[in-house]
């Protein structure tokens, strides 16, 4: 039989909401400040763990025990996801058999607040052993952890955001923050290429918005496009039956000279029947080039408050290919 832990309504504090709202800025003042305060105190030896990064010939190995564990699992994700192969090594499973995931050429990232671990001292000692340079992070510079280290990168002592000062808050808000420091930096020295992070990130977010137009557009048949001297009547026939609120106005050679939108109809409803595509259209209208990355023609379309973009052939910049339409980007979650 299983004893009933009831809540202590006691020791609770009835706050409002603007107290509540008060303490949640105070949290996030107390990290933004401790941010600084890490950039501020960056030195030489950031650099030189970036260069160990791009030295090594192996992977990164990334640990941690407990909530630093947590930050170091997500510091190896963004190492991979920037073009840096890594993964975590958990400390507790290292001692039973997991230090087999080492190997020479590796470089060890290790996270402890205090540097002094137990969990974290196999693993290290271990690496040093195959000749693997490691990088500690740690508030404690002269810290068993830091001893061991070829590089140490220390944070600044700062209160946790905890009030009781005990919670790991501000310290592991330092630590993910480095890590997205190193990873950058790294991937920056490398040269890692937007078509690169593309091959990495194929689903979710980011691999919509770095998806490039051509894989979206409408191409082919699916193009609205109209002869300059076509009737209005028959351009409403098109724009209707392509249904992406645009057509586009070609001339003999299938060069795009203008184009024909909802709101072009709605300016030039006197007489809109009576006229021709070329009386209607809007010349020099935006337009953007094959290649461009769903994001960027995301931002096109929103800066200049319009729905549909023509894309052009990037050999031949006056002649369409396809065009995008806003809902195509919001249907992949770009917005």
């Amino acid at each position: 039989m299983f004893q009933e832990i009831k809540h202590n309504p006691g020791r609770q504090r009835h706050l409002t909401r603007a107290q509540m709202l008060s303490h949640g800025r105070g949290v996030l003042d107390v990290e933004a400040a401790a941010l600084t305060q890490l950039s501020d105190q960056l030195d030489e030896d950031f650099p030189r763990a970036v260069e160990l990064l791009l030295r090594t010939h192996g992977r990164v190995i990334v640990t941690g025990m407990g909530k630093s564990g947590h930050i170091a699992r997500k510091m190896a994700a963004t190492f991979s996801s920037t073009g840096l192969p890594a993964f975590f090594v958990h400390p507790g499973e290292a001692s039973h058999g997991d230090l087999g995931m080492i190997q020479p050429g590796d470089v060890l990232v290790a996270l402890s607040n205090s540097g002094a671990t137990p969990e974290l001292q196999p693993i290290m000692h271990h690496a040093r052993r195959l000749g693997c340079p490691t990088i500690g992070i740690t508030s404690q510079r002269h810290s068993p952890m830091m001893k061991v280290a070829s590089v140490c990168l220390t944070l600044p002592k700062v209160q946790e955001a905890c009030p009781s000062n005990i919670s790991p808050t501000t310290s592991t808000t330092l630590m993910l923050a480095l890590g997205d420091a190193l990873a950058v930096t790294a991937m920056s020295a490398r040269g890692i290429s937007r078509a690169q992070l593309e091959l990495l990130h194929p689903g979710g977010s980011i691999g919509s918005r770095l998806l490039p137009v051509s894989r979206i557009m409408h191409a082919d048949d699916q193009m609205p496009l109209v002869p300059a001297a076509m009737p209005m009547q028959d351009v409403l026939v098109t724009m209707t039956e392509k249904s992406l609120g645009i057509a586009g106005v070609v001339d003999a050679q299938g060069r795009l000279i203008g184009t024909i939108t909802d709101g072009d109809l709605r300016r030039k409803i006197d007489g809109l029947l009576s006229r021709s595509a070329s009386d209607v259209m809007t010349v020099n209208p935006k337009t953007i080039p094959d290649g461009t990355y769903a994001e960027d023609a995301f931002a096109i379309l929103a800066v200049n408050k319009i729905t549909a973009l023509f894309v052009m052939d990037a050999e031949a910049p006056e002649m369409p290919v396809g065009v995008i339409h806003i809902h195509d980007l919001n249907r992949l979650g770009i917005r």
